[in-house]
């Protein structure tokens, strides 16, 4: 069974950083495209970025590019989520979450597994 292990939330300033991680288990990630989506309180679940396991291909949302950058590491089976420079618009819950084909979509159904969530309030 696949499973995905969000950590690295926290609480952080403004302009401070933080870094994601999601740990995955249960498969390789091989013909995969991997995501990042947040939610805020109230607010519906959007779109992060995207990267491509095998090529390493990305996507952003516009409001954070240039800000956040997505990475893999594929001998640690994991994803990353780098993000500078945040302001108190990013605060949000973080999933992770995972396709089984390589595509790189933005649509949060298009994903089949998701992790836990893990928090990043950026307040002063």
């Amino acid at each position: 069974q696949v499973q995905l292990v969000e950590s690295g939330g926290g609480l952080v300033q403004p302009g401070g950083t933080l870094r994601l991680s999601c740990a995955g288990s249960g498969r390789s990630f091989s013909g995969c495209a991997m995501g990042w989506f947040r939610q805020a309180p109230g607010k519906e679940r959007t779109f992060v970025a995207a990267i491509r396991w095998d090529s390493g291909t990305t996507d952003y949302a516009d409001s954070v590019k240039g800000r956040f950058t997505i990475s893999r590491d594929s001998a640690k089976n994991t994803v990353y989520l780098q993000m500078n420079s945040l302001q108190p618009e990013d605060t949000a819950v973080y999933y992770c979450a995972a396709k089984p084909r390589d595509s790189l979509s933005p649509q949060f159904w298009a994903y089949n597994y998701w992790g836990q969530g893990t928090q990043v309030t950026v307040s002063s």
